[in-house]
């Protein structure tokens, strides 16, 4: 929706609200027009209800409104003696319109000093829960989001099995596009396979101002841009429609900001000419072959085990003088030279071109791409058939044109264009994992819009190869994810603190009872 049809939506809603309550208004002692003037009519709502006028804030935070415009239809209701479980359940399933019924057909008897406490226990509990909804929703909303590793494509930095808060402030809490959607989950309702959101109606994209901007090693959380398509890798043009901030969320090093020129030489990044200097935490890992005299006995798996190699960097058998190992960091390969029975440890470098490459012009694989430049908001590249690749997306997809090519002449929304400025900012994102990550060397670019946020503390890690209290990573618990050096973990402050809490709780209690 535009910003145009937004506000025949907002206006259309005033009308609803001032035909269906005028009355009411009027019998709590105000003024009908009060009823017909936006945002002023829901503060005056407030007053009528008994509840504190910064709620009227709430109605206008989206998923957040989802849970109040309940609450006010309940509390309007019971404002005028409809206090019933029949009432209430009118109110909530007919989405407020039984307050028009209650409107025009019954006697209004306005009671400005009811009692707002809680009648019974399942009241208060009700309440109370509602409440600890709202807040958790805010805050998993626009400040801080669980998230957990799925894949082992930042193997070494972020592990399998950890679990992570996310920071949505860091570059600017998103405000949710998708309006109507259940608090706190993601695309389906759990355990089922059912959407957990409407896609009507859509807002557009905000985002609430950032502390900082996506730094070149950065690691972002981030909706995948091609969740939505069939296969990516081909031009099948199969896909189906997925809301932006419903899309699956992914977690990548930012390797390449918006106006950056990049280019990968066997294996290794570089950013504008330079080979891109990764934070110490960063342990950028790739496939090996790994030669043995067949004389000397080697066990493999312990060895591997002791150097924590994970499932993630599994090794096979390719003959009985070679190794395979999917992923090792630079410190293992230097550890494997010095095993005895160990002849040559042998990076492999993928050449000639690989399929399902972006741009998907069958010229680069993972190891030699580009030199490719990040668009960045407000520049102006050439358009032609040769650069049409790179930004396909970005024009059609992205930024919502229409794109017509007839040879070599492109329309860009009917007119013939040369040339393309980007109205947002992109970034590429990369695995450490290199030689086991899906990430922009396949799919391009991520915009700006479908970045969610950054990680920044994991509070839990899970081993699931670990047995009983070993499944958990202790050394790993309440860690950050970035700054200087080796993470270093805080849970035993944690637990001090924790301690403290406890025992000063109890000596307070201890202190209450002697003075009572």
């Amino acid at each position: 929706m535009t910003l145009y049809h937004w506000f025949l939506f907002f206006l259309s809603i005033q009308i609803i609200h001032f035909l269906g309550t005028w009355k009411i208004y009027v019998a709590a002692g105000r003024k009908a027009w009060e009823a017909a003037v936006p945002v002023y009519n829901a503060i005056i709502l407030m007053k009528i209800i008994g509840r504190p006028t910064w709620w009227t804030l709430l109605l206008f935070i989206p998923i957040i409104n989802l849970i109040m415009f309940p609450v006010i239809w309940t509390e309007t209701l019971r404002s005028f003696g409809k206090r019933s479980t029949l009432d209430t359940f009118l109110g909530i399933a007919t989405f407020g319109f039984y307050i028009y019924f209650i409107n025009y057909t019954q006697k209004l008897n306005y009671i400005a000093d009811r009692n707002l406490n809680a009648e019974n226990r399942a009241a208060d509990t009700v309440s109370s829960l509602l409440f600890a909804i709202i807040v958790a929703t805010l805050v998993h909303t626009y400040v801080l989001q669980p998230y957990t590793i799925p894949t082992s494509s930042l193997e070494k930095s972020l592990l399998v099995g950890d679990f992570l808060f996310v920071s949505k402030v860091n570059y600017g809490a998103r405000v949710p596009m998708t309006t109507i959607a259940l608090p706190m989950v993601h695309d389906s309702i759990p355990m089922t396979k059912c959407k957990s959101y409407l896609t009507w109606p859509q807002l557009p994209y905000f985002r609430l101002p950032a502390f900082e901007k996506i730094k070149n090693c950065d690691i972002v959380v981030f909706n995948w841009p091609v969740d939505t398509v069939y296969k990516f890798r081909d031009n099948s043009g199969r896909r189906a429609y997925k809301p932006i901030d419903k899309k699956s969320n992914y977690v990548k090093r930012c390797v390449g900001i918006p106006g950056d020129s990049l280019q990968i030489k066997e294996g290794i990044v570089y950013i504008n000419g330079k080979i891109l200097a990764l934070p110490e935490r960063a342990k950028p890992q790739y496939s090996y072959k790994i030669a043995i005299d067949g004389k000397t006995p080697i066990n493999f798996e312990y060895l591997f085990k002791d150097m924590h190699v994970t499932d993630g960097a599994g090794f096979t058998s390719e003959t009985r003088d070679t190794l395979f190992v999917a992923a090792l960091t630079e410190e293992s390969v230097t550890r494997l030279k010095n095993v005895p029975g160990i002849t040559a440890v042998t990076r492999e470098i993928a050449k000639g071109v690989e399929n399902g490459i972006f741009p998907h012009i069958n010229k680069w694989n993972r190891d030699n791409f580009g030199p490719i430049f990040i668009p960045k908001e407000g520049t102006t590249v050439a358009l032609n058939t040769a650069t049409l690749p790179f930004y396909r997306m970005i024009i059609t997809e992205y930024e919502s044109n229409k794109l017509e090519v007839n040879g070599d002449v492109i329309k860009i929304n009917g007119i013939v264009a040369n040339s393309y400025t980007f109205k947002q900012n992109y970034y590429w994102m990369m695995g450490d994992n290199r030689h086991n990550s899906e990430d922009s060397r396949y799919w391009g670019y991520v915009p700006g819009n479908h970045i969610v946020g950054k990680p920044v503390f994991i509070w839990m890690s899970w081993d699931t190869n670990g047995k009983g209290l070993g499944k958990i990573r202790w050394e790993r618990l309440f860690t950050t994810v970035g700054g200087d050096g080796q993470p270093q973990s805080y849970f035993k402050f944690f637990l001090i603190l924790l301690a403290a809490y406890f025992v000063g709780e109890y000596f307070w209690k201890k202190r209450k009872e002697k003075k009572g």
